[in-house]
């Protein structure tokens, strides 16, 4: 299954406009905030999708019963650029546990691009629901790296993948690669440079939530 945002009008097309304007990204602090409200609006539509059951609360002047989510999801991030994109759904989510892992991608002088996982520190994933957040989905082969790695180590009942901007060649990799995957995108984009930048994308985001790397 695969939802994308922007097929449709909503407060979320105005937040992915101002995430890639290159003059509202000049404020970090917008920037970071802007990715958060994605979280938070991928993370409602996200728990439209998951198990709920009947649970009576009592009130100043009687009782109450509506439907409550039978168990919280696990919420993963690939360190650093998905920081405020998981903070969304966390703010979604407020009780879940979470994980993180630390991927990155090495371009060698040849040109060939290399995938390393430097870190992983996670709860018990063995039948839970795991939501994983990225939010920029290039050539698509490090989050497949991280989600292969996650499904071979445990037993997960139920794989989503939250994303803010994908390019098609990423999202077809993925869907190749995870087809068991729920893939929830803010926006498509058709091209990506030789350097794997998305285009028109909106440049380097981690770089644009917390200052640029050195190395």
């Amino acid at each position: 299954m695969i939802t994308i945002l922007t097929k449709e009008n909503s407060i979320a097309n105005q937040y992915l406009v101002e995430l890639r304007d290159i003059n509202i990204q000049q404020d970090r602090m917008r920037f970071r905030r802007n990715l958060e409200r994605l979280g938070e609006i991928i993370g409602y539509e996200i728990s439209k999708t998951l198990t709920y059951q009947p649970t009576t609360v009592e009130t100043p002047l009687g009782e109450a019963t509506h439907q409550v989510l039978i168990e919280q999801p696990i919420l993963a991030t690939i360190l650093r650029a998905g920081l405020p994109f998981h903070q969304g759904l966390l703010h979604i989510f407020d009780r879940s546990d979470c994980a993180f892992i630390a991927a990155y991608r090495h371009t060698k002088k040849s040109g060939e691009m290399e995938i390393h996982k430097k870190y992983s520190n996670t709860p018990n994933l063995d039948d839970k629901v795991v939501i994983i957040a990225d939010p920029m989905l290039a050539t698509g082969r490090s989050l497949v790296l991280c989600c292969k790695d996650l499904l071979a180590e445990y037993n997960i009942k139920e794989l989503h993948i939250a994303v803010v901007i994908a390019s098609e060649e990423g999202l077809q990799h993925v869907r190749a690669f995870l087809p068991e995957a729920h893939i929830w995108i803010g926006a498509v984009d058709n091209e990506m440079t030789s350097k794997a930048y998305i285009v028109p994308g909106l440049g380097d985001a981690g770089d644009l939530a917390y200052g640029n790397k050195e190395n």
